[in-house]
């Protein structure tokens, strides 16, 4: 039971950054939790320790608990590893792909590149959410579940930045089209260039970092 709950509360805060409802900076405040998980305050306390031990909240000293903001070293520090676990689920994704996972990513591709010929900035979080679905479809085509946890532990760290960043002219045009390029090379089964290809998707320049960290304080 107690499991349970603490899982439950986990599941709870890890939501809320997914839909965007918890931001980069945010108190957690462990009442909240209480009253919206509907348990004590021991599995509310023993979620925060696991999700503070994977790097998604930080404590500070008699201030509580805050969802974790990276700064620009960080950023840059936790896009390279994620780069390259989106590069490797994308190259065994090719090695592996079934006719059934090839149907999802192709639909996945499509529904980008059907939202970005409007392009409307003021729908970003539905842009967000259709990208999510797409670079989910490719870790699961790669058919390991362990690489699929640590690419979702990554990508929480960053959910919101992403979220924001296709507020700016043209990223939906230009992450529409990339997708193209990648879902090509890994129905292609050319492992090699859907590793390439993923890995240029997430080479921002320095700059465009700053202003996605900015862009949520």
């Amino acid at each position: 039971m107690a499991k349970k709950q603490t899982d439950a509360v986990a599941q709870t805060i890890l939501h809320r950054i997914e839909n965007g409802s918890l931001m980069p900076g945010d108190l957690i405040e462990e009442k909240d939790l209480i009253e919206a998980c509907n348990v004590s305050r021991t599995p509310v306390r023993e979620a925060l320790i696991q999700l503070e031990a994977d790097g998604l909240v930080v404590r500070h000293p008699r201030k509580g608990v805050t969802l974790f903001h990276p700064n620009t070293d960080q950023f840059l520090a936790i896009l390279e590893v994620h780069a390259t676990l989106e590069a490797q689920a994308a190259e065994l994704a090719a090695e592996r792909l079934s006719p059934e996972m090839a149907n999802v990513i192709e639909e996945c591709t499509r529904n980008c590149e059907a939202f970005a010929e409007s392009a409307d900035p003021d729908q970003h979080t539905t842009y967000y959410n259709l990208n999510r679905l797409y670079h989910a479809a490719i870790a699961d085509a790669c058919c390991n579940p362990y690489l699929l946890e640590m690419i979702k532990l990554n990508a929480r760290k960053l959910m919101a930045h992403y979220r924001l960043r296709y507020r700016t002219p043209g990223a939906i045009e230009k992450s529409a089209k990339e997708h193209r390029e990648i879902t090509d090379m890994i129905c292609a089964r050319d492992s090699a260039g859907a590793r390439a290809q993923m890995l240029a998707h997430f080479n921002y320049e320095r700059e465009t970092v700053m202003h996605m960290i900015a862009s949520v304080r």
